[in-house]
């Protein structure tokens, strides 16, 4: 598999844990701190995503 390909990977794996970690924080913190940490790491795991996707094998 492309180098490229697998950092991409494993960087929208740890960006998609830490959205999960961070929709957990607001949960917990019944919606009083700000939506952000879970939607900005979100954000970045879906670049990756779509970054992986676009490498050619």
């Amino acid at each position: 598999m492309n180098m490229k390909k697998t950092a991409f990977k494993t960087l929208a794996l740890i960006f998609t844990v830490l959205t999960l970690l961070g929709s957990l924080y607001v949960l917990l913190q019944r919606g009083e701190v700000s939506p952000g940490y879970a939607v900005i790491p979100m954000l970045f795991a879906i670049l990756f995503i779509q970054l992986s996707h676009s490498v050619p094998r």
